[in-house]
């Protein structure tokens, strides 16, 4: 758990024309765990009071040509790369995590279910890496539950990419029992190298607090804190 003592830290939560989690995720951040966040619309292109920054889910404009596409085409993007290249934390939720990787910001795509159906439910995964800035206050092998709600959350990508993803510990999560989507090697989260990018596909932000049924998803915020303030 976070100390209670009095930080600065200004967290940003991008909005995008479609977004809908956006103000879950500054609930999460503002009244259940007593940071400062804000929304950061689209174009504004001026991350640098930022001290992370968070890209929920939603359905960003163009998601009927493929999910996240359109968006990750915005100028704001270039601006995302250089933030998180100066070490900052990135987290990309649902459609975010299809933004991140449609930018190049991780690697893998995400692609329909393979159910060809909006699947909206609680999941459970398995902790695979402890290092990540977002998952080191988790621990490896560790269960979570958090709920997922999307319609292209397959994860993919080709053979040399997913060896690079094992070589290097960039899997960060995994589904445990059933696979939601058909995600390739039951994938539900990635980090970039340096673990201060990650996507996933489960929603954390609803998993914060007990009367949403459970609060595994409130430690990855921490993390993301704990980090921001040992910098």
């Amino acid at each position: 758990m976070l100390s209670e003592l009095s930080f600065n830290e200004m967290i940003g939560v991008l909005q995008f024309p479609g977004s809908n989690c956006d103000l879950d995720v500054i609930h999460a951040l503002k009244d259940i765990l007593k940071t400062d966040a804000k929304l950061v619309f689209f174009k504004d292109q001026d991350l640098s009071g930022l001290d992370g920054l968070v890209v929920p889910g939603g359905f960003s404009y163009g998601d009927h040509l493929r999910a996240g596409a359109v968006a990750a085409k915005m100028p704001v993007l270039d601006e995302i790369k250089k933030f998180a290249e100066l070490g900052k934390p990135v987290l990309g939720i649902c459609n975010g995590f299809q933004i991140l990787c449609e930018s190049g910001l991780l690697p893998g795509a995400l692609t329909k279910n393979t159910s060809l159906k909006f699947v909206c439910k609680w999941i459970e995964m398995e902790v695979c890496n402890d290092t990540s800035t977002f998952t080191m206050e988790y621990t490896k092998g560790q269960v979570v539950r958090m709920p997922i709600a999307h319609g292209e959350g397959r994860y993919f990508c080709d053979e040399k990419t997913l060896k690079q993803l094992k070589d290097n510990d960039q899997i960060c999560f995994r589904y445990r029992g059933e696979n939601p989507n058909g995600a390739l090697d039951n994938i539900a989260g990635i980090c970039n190298e340096e673990g201060n990018v990650l996507g996933l596909m489960p929603h954390p932000e609803r998993a914060s607090e007990k009367i949403l049924g459970g609060e595994d998803g409130r430690k990855m915020f921490e993390c993301m804190l704990g980090y921001i303030r040992s910098r």
